[in-house]
């Protein structure tokens, strides 16, 4: 507070559970919304966690609604709650918003945006709102606690040498909001729930030590990636000219599409490239990612949903769409569960070495894939499809067709004669 109140424009602050980030969000923003009048948002990952989170909340301590609490009803001109906007006297506006639709916020121009959650949030809603903060001499709060080693952890460590912005990294111990004794309650809580000692103190290493490296609670890989970076096989990995690179994919259309780029030596596997793209279609797709880098390409491992035929593309199938736009020789794995291609993953990544920075996306992606927590069970049922699960998914079909585990086909067994 001391530091927007000085006029500071960039903060990030990533602290534990119950510190209590939107509650300062709200009120600041209340004091901007009546200092200075305009548009403001409070931006959750999706609009229905804001309604939960922050429009319907109530302070467990008063008993008064949040937004009650922070914006006055003598302040109001009018309170829409189906838009989950407040309109004050003044002409602000005040709106919980979600990253999952910011593209839909076209034409409006905040004056402030307080990004809550913002390691759950999509990272290019901040790239989109940047200029446009920028343009109005706006500000931008990001609160969160958080999720394994992604964007959200990359970003702050680099604004934390960047003097053009405030951060502030809070775990309980060195707050005064939980006793000793109740952060010992809280972890031997979560072990016992969780079932699992390694399971329990990473989720408590994560929302109460605001540990970065910390395992997603349900992780796959959390822990063979660890060992990987001890053991110095996460790092500085130049490509080697004399070696073939092979690509494993998985394909989205409407959802997102991963490519991981590997090159092999004897049973040493080397993950040098990773690329990751939504929403575009298979020629784009091949030209931002294949075209115009310096590799010698071997073979590009696909799933077998390559084979689908589709009406928009003239009833032909993405390997035939792929196979016209060069990429060849393909291997296209069999149709497999998420359990071989996890188990496969597992056993290739203690003979994986990766480039830390190519590959920073991708492993962000391996670190943050986790199995799905069932409210109903009060267990793990399976992988979560999520954003992390096209990369994870295209790590592992590189994994089980090396062992040969899937008994990969070839386009040329099918009867195209495109192939190389």
């Amino acid at each position: 507070m001391e530091y927007l109140e000085g006029g500071g424009k960039r903060a990030d602050v990533v602290a534990h559970r119950r510190w209590g980030k939107d509650e300062v969000a709200l009120h600041w923003t209340a004091t901007q919304m009546i200092e200075k009048p305009g548009t403001y948002w409070h931006l959750l990952p999706e609009a229905s966690q804001g309604r939960k989170a922050i429009w319907d909340a109530v302070n467990p301590h008063t008993g008064v609604k949040r937004i009650d609490e922070a914006f006055p009803k003598s302040f109001r001109a009018k309170t829409v709650d189906a838009e989950m906007k407040i309109e004050f006297r003044n002409g602000s506006v005040w709106q919980v918003v979600g990253s999952d639709n910011h593209d839909r916020l076209m034409g409006a121009s905040p004056r402030g945006v307080v990004f809550s959650e913002w390691a759950l949030a999509k990272p290019d809603c901040w790239p989109y709102i940047r200029p446009i903060l920028a343009e109005n001499d706006g500000w931008a709060l990001f609160l969160w606690t958080p999720r394994g080693r992604n964007h959200a952890v990359r970003a702050f460590e680099a604004r934390a040498a960047d003097p053009a912005w405030f951060t502030l990294k809070s775990p309980a111990t060195e707050t005064d909001v939980f006793s000793a004794e109740q952060l010992a309650v809280e972890r031997a809580e979560l072990i016992a729930e969780a079932g699992s000692e390694a399971e329990g103190q990473a989720k408590f290493d994560t929302e109460y030590l605001v540990a970065f490296d910390a395992a997603a609670p349900g992780a796959y890989y959390g822990e063979a990636l660890r060992t990987a970076e001890q053991a110095g096989r996460i790092g500085r990995l130049p490509h080697d000219p004399a070696l073939k690179v092979d690509t494993a994919w998985d394909l989205g259309i409407d959802d997102y599409t991963a490519i991981w780029f590997f090159q092999q030596v004897g049973r040493e596997v080397r993950a040098i490239d990773y690329f990751e793209t939504s929403g575009e279609g298979l020629d784009a797709i091949v030209a931002q990612a294949l075209a115009g880098k310096a590799y010698v390409y071997g073979t590009h491992h696909l799933p077998h949903d390559v084979m689908v035929r589709e009406l928009g593309a003239g009833g032909r199938s993405r390997l035939e769409t792929l196979g016209g736009l060069g990429v060849r020789p393909v291997s296209v794995g069999a149709a497999q569960g998420p359990d071989e291609r996890i188990n496969a993953a597992r056993l290739m990544i203690p003979l994986t070495w990766f480039d830390a920075e190519a590959c920073a996306v991708g492993l962000d992606r391996l670190r943050a894939y986790r199995k799905r927590w069932s409210a109903a069970t009060r267990s793990f049922v399976g992988p979560l499809h999520d954003a992390a699960s096209h990369g994870a998914d295209a790590f592992g079909e590189f994994a089980v067709n090396r062992q040969g585990a899937a008994r990969p086909r070839t386009a040329r067994a099918q009867g195209l004669n495109w192939m190389g």
